[in-house]
């Protein structure tokens, strides 16, 4: 059994044990000292810089006209954000107009237990961000009753996580990226991304922990992990003794 199977197994027998305890129907609990396998840490997946791009630029150019321009607008401008920033799509789908700052390039996110922090927008987004607020935005918010979200849908209502996913899953596709099985990309894939890039540029873990919102700096370093087995795979094709 995998590890992730044999521990839901010994779950379920404590539970058994526990309950007859309870119930008198045991006198000893045989499974309390029994620990379960503990699974194999996963690393983050974080799409190349080039397989971003073209993601990226599928959505939508950022000069798009005609009758589909501002969901096509919208869709570059929504990406964009996502690895722009590092949102997760629940702060991207609740970021409020006021939220989003283009002149100053940067964004208040809402994030997990309330905590808020405030994110540079990169350069690329906010050009996506300022298309879509000024020709796209106000056609979809026409189309509705009116609300203060950043991004909205079709029927200018805010648009849902499941919406998002629906427009990544579409650029994805477009892009020849998998959007099935273990190696689909979702929008964690961005915010993996985001990070990744960062501590491969050099940014420090502090600051990127900060600009992900982790309430701990051991949640971000499981990115370290992910750019030192990137440093193993380029020394073993690039050095003359790495392999015996």
């Amino acid at each position: 059994m995998a590890a992730a199977s044999a521990a839901r197994a010994a779950s379920a027998v404590r539970g058994l044990h526990r309950f007859a305890l309870r119930e008198g129907l045991a006198g000893a609990d045989p499974s309390r000292d029994v620990r379960p396998p503990t699974p194999p840490r996963r690393l983050p997946r974080a799409l190349p810089v080039e397989a971003v791009v073209r993601l990226l630029e599928t959505a939508g150019p950022v000069t798009a006209t005609g009758d589909g321009a501002p969901l096509a607008l919208r869709d570059r401008a929504l990406l964009e954000f996502l690895y722009g920033t590092g949102a997760r799509i629940s702060e991207a789908v609740g970021a409020a107009v006021d939220d989003v700052d283009v002149a100053d390039g940067a964004a208040l996110l809402h994030g997990k237990g309330g905590r808020s922090r405030l994110v540079p927008i990169g350069g690329y987004a906010v050009e996506a961000l300022r298309a879509y607020l000024v020709r796209a935005r106000p056609a979809l918010v026409a189309a509705g009753r009116g609300t203060p979200a950043v991004f909205l849908n079709a029927r200018g209502g805010a648009l849902t996580r499941q919406g998002a996913w629906t427009i990544l899953r579409r650029a994805a596709q477009r892009a020849g990226l998998p959007v099935d099985g273990p190696e689909a990309v979702s929008p964690h894939t961005l915010r993996h991304s985001y990070a990744t890039h960062l501590l491969d540029g050099g940014a420090d873990v502090r600051v990127v922990q900060e600009l992900l919102g982790h309430a701990s700096v051991t949640t971000t370093q499981v990115y370290t992990l992910v750019t030192v087995e990137r440093l193993r795979e380029v020394y073993a094709t690039a050095h003359p003794r790495a392999r015996g």
